[in-house]
């Protein structure tokens, strides 16, 4: 099953069939409607509950397909090279778990949500190597939510995720903020 995938910016396509797929590798198996209502608003994210985002798991050949694209280092793209390093194997780019992370974000609640963005993410740490054939789990902890003093239609969310490998070891952790449309007034809580 393969998702279409957008044409790149000033590349219209014509016929959405002619749109590149991308493969699914269990993850969401359609786009978003942007005129479904959402499930999500800010006055939904609480403080202090944490979400399971999903799992992953990591294969190979996306590993050196992301490395060659993106991070085209010898520990990333060779597995003799990943042995000879201190990582003693082939790994994933961090960027590539990050990216990974993002799509459980997206598939678990942003695509379902009054999503605005975010203005970034801090404290991004890599804590141990993401190797070919790693069962990866995310989590996602609400730390803060408060309305937009200069915007009433929305509020910001700060979360942290966590990320554990099949051993139950914490491999990456990040915080950031999200900014969601707020509830309409009237809507069903």
């Amino acid at each position: 099953m393969t998702v279409s995938a957008p044409a790149a910016v000033g590349t219209p396509t014509a016929n959405p069939s002619d749109a590149p797929s991308l493969p699914t590798h269990g993850f969401l198996t359609r786009l978003p409607d942007m005129n479904e209502t959402p499930r999500y608003y800010w006055e939904d994210f609480q403080v202090g509950e944490t979400h399971a985002l999903g799992e992953v798991t990591v294969d190979r050949e996306e590993v050196l397909a992301f490395a060659r694209r993106y991070d085209p280092q010898p520990f990333h793209l060779d597995e003799e090279a990943g042995r000879q390093s201190h990582f003693g194997g082939l790994v994933a780019s961090g960027w590539h778990t990050a990216s990974m992370v993002m799509r459980l974000m997206v598939d678990s609640y942003l695509s379902q949500s009054a999503s605005l963005g975010s203005p970034g993410v801090d404290n991004l740490r890599w804590l141990r190597p993401v190797r070919p054939g790693d069962r990866l789990r995310a989590t996602r902890t609400t730390l803060e939510a408060r309305a937009s003093a200069s915007r009433p239609g929305m509020g910001l969310v700060k979360s942290r995720w966590e990320v554990f490998n099949q051993e139950d070891e914490r491999v990456m952790t990040m915080e950031g903020m999200g900014m969601f449309g707020r509830r309409p007034t009237g809507g069903a809580p």
